[in-house]
């Protein structure tokens, strides 16, 4: 049995974003930011990428990852889950007699990821079944508001007057991978398993890319993390 693998799910069939995962980012395919960032992790060994597109998988080889099948219909749908995407992969390696102990799930929109983060999560498995990336919510949702019928109203009106220190912090999944015992997740079926714990990621390394808007706000963000570590490297340097 192998130790990990590194399983970058791209399917070719975005429909807000045409061609998504393959688009340039700053300079390079997005996907290839994900592929970077896992082969230099070292801790896969394999990193691959699973798609149903040939382009993509053309582009995936030559950036260092190995497309060992292609995915299914099934699986390649805008209703397929992450989950059962993992699960196909798994089950596709196995049927070729390769089983892997762990996995690190990665979204091929993860530009702001680096190879340490994986190092650190995959790392983290040695006490726990499955991690997970998250940030808090920059807003309390328990402040929030809906518009019924173009009038605002509270959602949870018993915390109105509540300070926002005293509320309950709350948290969201990143959107950049999970990393997860594979007999945890075969056993539960997904990578929620009960045995999961949070890795936090500051605000400005997370991005939703969903949108136009997602993807411009994205590369600005990108754009001034990679001006400002230039900056400090050019600080040092001299």
């Amino acid at each position: 049995m192998k130790k990990a693998v590194a399983i970058i799910t791209a399917r070719g069939g975005s429909k807000r974003i045409p061609q998504k995962n393959s688009k340039e980012f700053c300079g390079q395919p997005i996907i290839c930011y994900s592929i970077r960032a896992a082969l230099e992790a070292g801790v896969f060994d394999e990193v691959m990428v699973s798609t149903d597109d040939e382009g993509i998988a053309k582009l995936a080889r030559a950036s260092g990852a190995a497309v060992p099948f292609m995915r299914s219909a099934a699986t390649s749908g805008d209703f397929a889950s992450t989950d059962e995407v993992i699960m196909e992969v798994l089950r596709s390696y196995a049927e070729a007699g390769v089983e892997f102990e762990r996995f690190c799930c990665i979204y091929p929109t993860a530009p702001f990821l680096s190879a340490q983060k994986l190092k650190q999560a995959m790392g983290m498995l040695d006490e726990a079944d499955a991690v997970m990336p998250v940030i808090p919510f920059a807003y309390p949702p328990q402040r929030s508001v809906v518009i019924e019928k173009g009038r605002i109203r509270r959602k949870y009106p018993e915390f109105a007057n509540a300070r926002s220190q005293d509320l309950e912090k709350l948290y969201h999944d990143c959107g950049q991978f999970y990393a997860c015992r594979t007999a945890a997740f075969m056993e539960a079926g997904t990578t929620d398993v009960a045995d999961l714990v949070p890795m936090l990621f500051p605000e400005m390394e997370v991005q939703d890319i969903d949108t136009p808007e997602d993807w411009a706000i994205a590369e600005m963000k990108y754009r001034s993390m990679t001006d400002g570590s230039k900056s400090n490297h050019a600080d040092t340097v001299l």
